[in-house]
């Protein structure tokens, strides 16, 4: 076994919350809310994988201190009536699984709150999957190296052991940062170009293909 430890991003590479029925059309909705600018799909897509207030920053620039408890709101309501509907990637639970059974531990470094995070678990039952997890309300927000330094320190393990998994240019970043390897999947939200840009080592299409790569290499 390579990587003994796996840590998988959330939002866009396990579960299918890019799209138009959650992040991108909750920042849209909430700036309609407020009469704010109203980003384009790209834009909000690119900030996928933040913490809340970063994603907000790049979202709707020259947004004023005062108005991000206001676009927080409203988003988290927004986002909040979706939670339950989102779905996981086709072949993710089974994925998961057979890692775990395999002897691999899995953690979680996600943009999400802890409350996000708890409630996104519990919508899929995966919570048992997971050995640990940090959300952006815990440490400095991705691209920072802080989510993995701290679950290799909580998990036993160095940098040479652990493989991260993510959707974005953030995940990416991230892991270099730590010192740590990566693989992409190009089917959340960042072009495949901007993550090949990021040289990890490979970038997939799908869940079928993180599988099997996962099983021959990790």
């Amino acid at each position: 076994m390579r990587y003994p430890l796996l840590v998988f991003d959330w939002d866009g590479t396990l579960i299918d919350s890019a799209g138009a029925i959650a992040i991108v059309a909750c920042i849209q909705a909430a700036c309609r809310d407020l009469g704010l600018p109203v980003p384009d799909e790209a834009r909000a897509s690119q900030v996928i994988g933040l913490g809340l207030n970063d994603a907000l920053s790049y979202a709707i620039p020259g947004l004023a201190a005062a108005e991000y408890v206001r676009v927080v709101e409203s988003y988290r309501s927004h986002f909040l009536a979706r939670d339950p509907e989102i779905p996981l990637f086709p072949g993710a639970r089974a994925m998961l699984a057979g890692l775990r059974d395999r002897g691999h531990v899995l953690a979680i470094a996600t943009g999400k709150s802890r409350a996000g995070l708890a409630r996104a678990l519990d919508n899929t039952g995966l919570r048992p999957l997971f050995a640990a997890s940090r959300c952006a309300d815990q440490c400095a927000s991705k691209p920072a190296p802080d989510m993995l330094c701290e679950l290799m320190e909580e998990l036993g393990t160095h940098a040479a052991n652990t493989l991260m998994i993510g959707d974005t240019v953030h995940d990416l970043q991230m892991a270099a940062s730590a010192g740590v390897q990566a693989v992409a999947v190009s089917h959340g939200a960042h072009p495949r170009g901007d993550l090949v840009a990021l040289a990890p080592l490979a970038c997939l299409e799908n869940i079928d293909e993180l599988t099997r790569w996962l099983a021959q290499n990790a």
